[in-house]
């Protein structure tokens, strides 16, 4: 198994994974940790991967696992890379893909980032976490929490879909609904981890739901025989999945597992929830808060991502960009996923066929070169 310490996103300062406490963001500036490994499995452990379950943990030597340790698992990961053969010729792609992540346990790719969080947060003795969710966040936390033993309290947004709301209680979570958005969501689950004690496991605010995130790159790369493709097109509300996935292609390249040039990343959110878009237009190093946030798509709804930095840097240094699609576009998007090529497609998901299709018609994306689009959970989950 690997040896990790951990590393400030922002001034570089270590710290060991050690140390005393549970990590939480940087102590001297308050920017997220980033996981680096002192060593990657070297190319000929390629093989190796054909003993393995079909799961994310099939890249333990990616992942920080300590020796003998068994991760908190519902076998999450080993979601399908679908070609869209009807859509790609409706609307002119000649290699269009999407990752179905409503296949994980939990119905959403929350599965991949809490699964490696509260592995983590309960081999170093957590028995309490806490989370601020859009929704499936929340989902997630409470099933994996209940999977090690742990109790979990979510906080949503009371407009969370009821559907979303009964999974969390269904999974044991202590639910509280807050009357505004997520980044309310968050001050409440802060100002309650330091009165109980509960480990905050929100967005960034702990460095490892980073690395399960990351096994997106790991097997999109692996199901195209360890090619990558030229362009991804990720619906991004708190940019884990496209921070991740820039991490592993780096390190995939690293270490020799790839070569090449990487994909270029792009960032899609919804018109009434664009932070991300309005920093990548204006050029600028940070994203400023997005107020009065609106959109059918729960979870590209966060007005003030603390990995803001991080997701710029991930779109600039692959050349992507970012781009808003409006509530309309999104839904009659998600409703093509659906009804001809039979993906259960999220609002979000449809956010990234909606931004895919507007990045080819602005030269961003040519029709010749291999896309994938992602859907980040079940349909079924926003249905009431």
């Amino acid at each position: 198994m690997p040896t990790w310490r951990l590393e400030c996103s922002a001034c570089l300062p270590t710290r060991s994974r050690d140390a005393s406490g549970l990590p939480g963001v940087c102590e001297e500036c308050g920017a997220p940790y980033l996981v680096r490994y002192d060593a990657l499995p070297p190319p000929e452990a390629k093989t190796l991967l054909r003993e393995e379950r079909w799961t994310m943990w099939r890249y333990s030597g990616w992942l920080p696992l300590a020796d003998g340790e068994r991760p908190v698992t519902l076998g999450e990961g080993g979601t399908p890379l679908l070609h869209l053969n009807r859509l790609a010729e409706r609307h002119r792609f000649e290699h269009l893909w999407v990752k179905e992540e409503g296949t994980n346990p939990t119905g959403s790719f929350k599965a991949r980032g809490l699964a490696a969080a509260v592995t983590r947060a309960s081999r170093a003795g957590a028995r309490h976490l806490v989370v601020p969710t859009a929704g499936n966040a929340g989902i997630a936390t409470a099933a994996y929490a209940t999977r090690a033993g742990v109790r979990a309290r979510v906080y949503a947004p009371n407009t969370t879909p009821r559907v979303i709301c009964e999974q969390i209680r269904a999974f044991g979570g202590d639910l509280i609904l807050i009357d505004g958005h997520i980044g309310d969501c968050g001050t409440a689950a802060r100002e309650y981890a330091t009165q109980s004690g509960a480990v905050d496991v929100s967005t960034l605010r702990e460095p490892y739901r980073i690395e399960g995130k990351k096994t997106l790159g790991l097997e999109l790369a692996e199901q195209l025989g360890w090619r990558v493709p030229d362009a991804i097109v990720y619906p991004t509300g708190g940019g884990t999945g496209l921070i991740g996935m820039w991490k592993a292609f780096a390190e995939l390249r690293q270490s020799g597992w790839i070569s090449g040039t990487l994909p270029r990343l792009y960032s899609v959110q919804a018109a009434g929830c664009a932070p991300i878009v309005r920093a990548v237009e204006s050029n600028a190093e940070r994203a400023t808060p997005w107020e009065h946030p609106t959109t059918v798509a729960a979870g590209l709804r966060v007005p003030a991502p603390l990995g803001d930095r991080l997701m710029l840097r991930a779109i600039r240094e692959s050349g992507g960009g970012a781009v808003a699609v409006s509530d309309e576009t999104l839904t009659a998007a998600a409703r093509e996923l659906q009804t001809i090529e039979a993906i259960d497609a999220c609002p979000e998901g449809g956010a990234a066929l909606a931004g895919a299709i507007e990045l080819k018609r602005r030269g961003a994306i040519l029709a010749s070169e291999r896309v994938v689009i992602f859907n980040t959970g079940g349909g079924w989950l926003y249905r009431s």
